[in-house]
């Protein structure tokens, strides 16, 4: 089959991409502004790109496009291939819906769902099946260190697990359904749920049905992973369950839920009372706590003991772009994290706070660049994600709300700078040797860590 892909430069998409041409398809695939390091990955696996939606990749004549949430109905014309397609009445799909018919069918799939650590969980999920010698299919919204790619098939049979970041971002511009409902899957991780995607979803309510249509796919034979400290998962659950639920970290002893005893670095996993492992690993934060409790609980439903996942997170490799190191230079430290959401931003901020010593400053830099924060719907929580900061540095380029306003409990704590240069000689100005400087986007940011490290040097 010839599959030609609108929209291939994201994630998600790009990951299809690589398991349609892994299963043997021929793959071709259009974006506008197509870049590294998605481009180069994909051409190096034989995929020709093509830049922009123009209508004359019709001539192309694939069997099937397949439509990214990035295309939409456009009376700008932005999309002219989509509109095209349309007329001539041409098969097309979105990626979810090719994916399960396609990929999934027959699968083990376990599915990794929440608001925050989606693509962490994932990743220490498919390491601790491949650990344990289950060869998993996955597709993770980033790159995971154990493995070097996003997605990969695994082992092509009946029954055989494949491992899935579990969006609940709408499917395509036709389908307005989370993307997780296509999955249909036997584990279900319900990592934790709070309020996102403003420009799509209207309240934190809507969320939960979407996340209680994922529970009504899930088998009277699937276990359901549910963390027990999410007030919003209780009431997702409380209309309607038909599978096991396995719960993990409670904050006090509750009969069979898994938790954890002891500091993140390294903790002790208990069932109720009984100790079941002891995860030593390289990762800090209570955030990532949580989430190996919740991919042990799922990989426990495959027949991997809680030991022998422990011994997987104990080599595991985050994935890029969370509390990554990209630097030192003039004794200062730069990192790059993929938090955005001001619960993400605060958990980041502390699991490095955590890491370092309690004389060293951590210069927090940020831009609120995700569709949410654009609007600014969840700006008053700023100042709260960066409590534990010593100085903060926003990027007001592109918003349409006074990021300095939001940000005034902050006092002299916080700056707020328009653009990445003028961004990067405020830090350079204020920072000393011994700093991290903890920069925070769910994009490129402007190079701004290769820019920081030069000014630095």
């Amino acid at each position: 089959m010839h599959i030609h892909i609108l929209g291939i430069c994201g994630t998600f998409m790009g990951g299809l991409a690589a398991l349609a041409r892994e299963a043997g398809h021929r793959v071709t695939g259009c974006d506008a502004n197509v870049y590294p390091p998605m481009s180069t990955q994909l051409e190096a696996l034989g995929i020709e790109l093509i830049e922009g939606f123009g209508a004359e990749q019709l001539n192309l004549k694939p069997d099937l496009f397949v439509i990214g949430n990035v295309v939409t109905r456009s009376s700008e014309g932005r999309f002219p291939l989509m509109e095209a397609i349309l007329d001539a009445g041409l098969p097309y799909t979105s990626g979810p819906q090719w994916l399960a018919e396609h990929v999934l069918q027959g699968r083990h799939v376990l599915a990794v769902a929440g608001t925050h650590g989606k693509t962490t969980t994932t990743s220490m999920l498919a390491w601790i099946l491949e650990h344990a010698g289950l060869n998993p299919g996955f597709l993770v919204g980033g790159v995971p260190q154990n493995f070097n790619v996003s997605a990969r098939l695994g082992t092509v049979k009946p029954g055989a697990p494949f491992v899935i970041e579990a969006d609940e971002y709408d499917t395509a511009f036709f389908d307005k359904r989370s993307k997780f409902v296509h999955y249909r899957p036997r584990t279900a991780v319900l990592n934790n749920l709070e309020y996102d995607h403003a420009d799509i979803f209207p309240d934190l309510a809507a969320i939960e049905t979407q996340f209680h249509h994922l529970v009504r796919t899930v088998p009277p034979s699937g276990r359901l992973v549910v963390n027990a400290r999410e007030e919003a998962l209780q009431r997702v659950l409380q209309r309607g369950c038909w599978s096991e639920v396995q719960r993990f970290g409670a904050r006090k002893e509750e009969p069979g839920t898994l938790r954890a005893r002891g500091e993140p670095s390294a903790f002790d996993v208990l069932r109720g009372a009984l100790k079941v492992a002891r995860v030593e690993w390289e990762l800090a934060g209570e955030h990532n706590q949580l989430n190996a409790l919740a991919a042990m609980a799922a990989a426990e439903h495959l027949g991997v003991t809680p030991e022998q996942a422990a011994a997987a997170l104990a080599v595991f490799k985050n994935v890029r772009r969370r509390l990554e190191l990209r630097g030192e230079a003039g004794g200062v430290k730069v990192y790059d994290d993929f938090a955005h959401h001001p619960t993400a931003i605060r958990t980041t901020v502390n699991g490095l706070r955590r890491r370092i010593a309690p004389s060293e400053r951590i210069l927090a830099v940020f831009e609120p660049r995700s569709n949410t924060m654009k609007l600014g719907t969840m700006k008053a929580q700023l100042p709260w994600a960066l409590e534990e900061v010593d100085l903060a540095f926003c990027n007001q380029a592109g918003l349409g709300w006074d990021a300095a306003e939001a940000l005034l409990p902050m006092g002299e704590q916080a700056q707020v700078h328009e653009g990445v240069d003028a961004l990067v000689a405020a830090i350079v100005k204020a920072a000393r040797p011994g700093d991290h400087v903890l920069c925070m986007s769910n994009g490129g940011f402007g190079g701004i860590h290769e820019k920081l490290l030069a000014a630095l040097a």
